[in-house]
């Protein structure tokens, strides 16, 4: 049976764009995204443009919405981000044939520096400007990041999956095991829960001199504030870290005080992304574009390595190297 992507020819994707009264120039080029497909092009009068054809059957198309509308109160607000096109009926989520999709302006630029300190400052400038307007209202149709039971979820899917031996079947849900009872005593207070980009990493932040703009808002949803900041931090570098850190909170705090209360959360949401990330590789399988991507998830090598991995994470929720 094909993926569903198969048919995402670049005749279709060319087909898709003309059908919002966008004219191509040429063929687009495609962006390294596996989730979605995401791909640039230049219409006739020279503008640059990103269309991203969403996953069928991961979001519905009031989640994706929801996403859209979230850009554009952001947008209006001033936080620097890229919001989508609209037409002149004010639509922004676009279907042609099976697939839906959307548009949005290029954002040229590049990732910041962590060693340099405008840099660090400027990015925690623009992370404390998004949650002042992300903490307004909740979302009704995104998800939101629950410690528990999306690692049981994602160990269901992870020991369903034909890779893992019979002894590291057992040996993961070991340690799997033991994280989630460690998760399952973490405190989250619902006062920490707002609206957060979800996925913000240097690979979604662009920019030059000093002025960043957040991208790839796919996987927002409601979670603590410190979700859209540990991944932006090398904590396995516990002097580099706080020096970097600190040169953050000052810009977040230009605009909010610094969640410091929060600081508890970083090697749980550790925990949690390195179980889910196993299991979205897992599940996304089925896609043409994994395999050819990740092939070493097939091997036992790359099991015995992250069970080793999630077996030092647990010791890192008990010691936090952060706090060394």
């Amino acid at each position: 049976m094909s993926h569903p992507f198969s048919a995402l020819s670049p005749d279709l994707v060319m087909s898709a764009v003309e059908s919002v009264d966008i004219w191509p120039a040429g063929e687009p080029f495609a962006l390294n995204s596996y989730e979605n497909r995401v791909l640039m092009f230049r219409d006739d009068e020279g503008v640059r443009w990103v269309v991203k054809f969403y996953r069928p059957d991961r979001w519905s198309s009031e989640a994706i919405q929801e996403e859209h509308d979230f850009l554009t109160e952001l947008k209006q607000a001033g936080v620097p981000v890229v919001a989508p096109w609209r037409n002149e009926q004010h639509v922004s989520l676009h279907t042609y044939q099976q697939f839906r999709f959307t548009l949005f302006p290029q954002c040229p630029g590049q990732a910041p520096e962590l060693d340099n300190p405008g840099h660090l400052f400027a990015l925690g400038e623009v992370l404390g400007q998004l949650h002042k307007v992300s903490s307004k209202k909740p979302f009704k149709h995104r998800g939101t990041l629950l410690f528990a039971e999306g690692v049981s979820e994602a160990e269901q899917r992870v020991v369903a999956s034909p890779w893992l031996s019979n002894h590291q079947a057992r040996a993961y849900q070991t340690v799997v095991d033991k994280i989630r009872r460690q998760l399952s005593a973490v405190h989250v207070s619902s006062d920490w829960m707002i609206r957060t980009h979800g996925d913000c990493h240097l690979g979604n932040v662009l920019g030059r001199d000093e002025a960043f703009t957040l991208v790839d808002f796919d996987d927002c949803l409601m979670a603590p504030a410190i979700q859209d900041i540990w991944m932006l931090l090398p904590m396995e570098q516990p002097q580099l870290w706080r020096a970097q850190l600190s040169e953050m909170v000052e810009g977040y705090e230009e605009t909010l005080p610094f969640p410091h209360q929060q600081m508890s959360l970083i090697e749980p949401l550790r925990a949690y992304r390195l179980i889910r990330h196993a299991a979205w590789l897992v599940t996304r399988w089925d896609d043409p574009a994994f395999p050819r991507a990740f092939p070493w998830l097939a091997e036992a090598g790359y099991w015995d390595q992250h069970i080793r991995q999630l077996e030092q994470q647990l010791l890192q929720l008990d010691q936090p190297l952060w706090l060394a």
